[in-house]
């Protein structure tokens, strides 16, 4: 709608709104987080964490309504038929650019339960944030160093523990989890200093991802496999609030999670073998898939 002015005040006037629509879910989100936390009835909790997921879709939403008045990117998206929004999501996705994240929410809003991104348990403790991801129910995760545990052996297995906890509420509610497996944003000269055997992504990290299934076990159901891809060029976050990403594509493809994928990856050397296998042709397919999708917008 407002496309028609200059590229530094759209991206002014897109991130006034983005920062306007933050604060204002950000604080009842705070205010029911500190209910949640004051009244440890089960039922009421309950009920807290179905408003909150609420308030942070509504978060997700108007963020959407902010692009369709001063970006206005196209993005083309296939495969959402098969999603609903009452089942268990492992969603993973290759990473160019801040943008996915904010690609991902809006592709996948409506789709699937509200996007929650595994995080570190030192997060916790981030002031106001921290608060607002216990409340939404992000799982923190709590992993110890090789080093850790050949000095303190009593400590084996616990951060598995401390994770299997942390995803003990999504047992009743459902939920979609979101990771780059990647481990960090593709650049040419990542790329390059991996020596990655694939054409377009870097390496996965399989043992973060193999953590992730056995933590969670019994809660997960399928992976929602998501390849992006920006016709233009990767973009920076600030190409995208000044209206210069013109088109998104996303394809979506789900995987089942069968018991083969739930072992003990750190433990089990077979079934290491096998996971790391079974990741890498994964990944391989996804790299296949993202190869097709740069020659249909280049027409090549």
């Amino acid at each position: 709608m407002f496309n028609f002015l200059p590229a530094k005040l759209i991206g002014f006037l897109s991130l006034t709104l983005y920062t306007l629509n933050t604060i204002f879910w950000l604080l009842p989100i705070l205010v029911f987080s500190l209910l949640k936390a004051l009244i440890p009835i089960k039922r009421s909790q309950k009920i807290f964490s179905y408003l909150l997921d609420l308030m942070a879709t509504s978060w997700v939403a108007m963020n959407t309504l902010n692009q369709k008045l001063f970006t206005q990117f196209e993005i083309q998206i296939t495969g959402l038929e098969a999603l609903n929004r009452k089942d268990w999501y492992l969603v993973l996705a290759n990473h160019q650019s801040w943008v996915d994240i904010v690609v991902l929410q809006r592709a996948l809003h409506g789709q699937i339960p509200f996007l929650k991104f595994f995080l570190k348990k030192e997060l916790i403790y981030v002031p106001i944030l921290g608060l607002a991801w216990w409340a939404l129910d992000f799982p923190f995760m709590k992993r110890y160093s090789q080093s850790s545990l050949k000095n303190n052996p009593h400590l084996k297995g616990k951060d598995l523990d401390t994770t299997r906890k942390a995803c003990a509420k999504f047992k009743h509610k459902p939920v979609s989890v979101m990771s780059f497996i990647e481990g960090t944003r593709y650049t040419q000269e990542k790329y390059n200093k991996q020596n990655s055997p694939f054409n377009h992504l870097l390496k996965p990290k399989a043992g973060g991802i193999a953590f992730v299934l056995d933590a969670m076990g019994e809660h997960l159901n399928t992976i929602v496999d998501v390849t992006i891809h920006y016709p233009d060029g990767i973009p920076t976050f600030i190409d995208f609030l000044c209206g210069r990403v013109k088109k998104v594509q996303v394809e979506v493809h789900t995987t089942e999670i069968t018991k083969e994928l739930n072992g003990d990856y750190f433990n089990n050397r077979d079934f290491k073998i096998y996971f790391q296998k079974w990741l890498t042709q994964f990944w391989h397919d996804k790299d296949v898939r993202l190869k097709n999708m740069m020659q249909k917008s280049t027409g090549k």
